[in-house]
């Protein structure tokens, strides 16, 4: 019963390895992939999460502001989301939310829709040999052979995210939250502190004078020292 047990299992990750290897093929992924410049699980996450949330809404990828993509970590599936979405910082249509979490909202100004891509607390359980091998690379103490076999691990994880079922991997939920405006293009003035031409709706007044928040934190230091 436990041989059983193991033996599916295994055939069950093999399957999701190769089927993982078949959508790292795709035009789609390549494109991510290039953008990135590695494969890695988080970028193998972002894409199957844009991917999601562009099904969901029906959506294909945008040229200028049609779509918005909300993230909630800085990680390396934000690149897949994107390639995929056309939503960048560039357009304003690619916000950032410090919450650490693999959570990705996608919302479409067309329709009004709006779908929310939460990776589930199972899919992606932390493997212990995967994470011992990266924290010595991190503390660059792995030899040669560790290396390659992180490597490895790294790869085989990244096209196992690629190849699970959907439903396995997000939890997806309509949301209705306010679409943020269009982005707007505001003039630059010089900082009265170092001169450098800022967007004026980011100059804070101090003391008559118009500073900068690089400048006004320098000043902060100063004062609190």
């Amino acid at each position: 019963m436990v041989e059983g047990r193991r033996f599916d299992v295994a055939n069950g990750r093999k399957e999701m390895h190769m089927q993982g290897k078949d959508v790292a093929k795709t035009d789609a992924f390549k494109r991510c992939l290039a953008f990135h410049g590695h494969l890695c699980p988080g970028l193998s996450i972002g894409y199957r999460a844009a991917k999601a949330g562009l099904d969901w809404l029906a959506e294909n990828r945008a040229d200028d502001e049609e779509l918005i993509a909300i993230v909630e970590n800085d990680a390396c599936g934000c690149d897949a989301v994107q390639v995929l979405t056309g939503c960048t910082f560039g357009k304003g249509n690619f916000i950032f939310k410090d919450h650490g979490k693999q959570v990705f909202t996608f919302l479409a100004r067309r329709s009004g829709k709006g779908v929310r891509v939460a990776l589930k607390p199972d899919a992606f359980a932390p493997d212990e040999r995967h994470m011992e091998l990266m924290r010595k690379l991190g503390e660059k103490k792995a030899t040669r052979q560790e290396r390659e076999e992180f490597r490895r691990i790294h790869t085989q994880r990244s096209y196992e995210v690629l190849g699970r079922p959907q439903e396995d991997l997000f939890k997806v939920e309509a949301v209705q939250t306010k679409l943020p405006p269009r982005a707007r293009i505001h003039a630059s003035s010089p900082c009265d502190q170092c001169g450098e031409m800022t967007m004026v709706t980011r100059l804070e007044e101090v003391e008559g004078r118009k500073i900068c928040r690089e400048c006004l934190g320098r000043v902060k230091e100063t004062e609190s020292s």
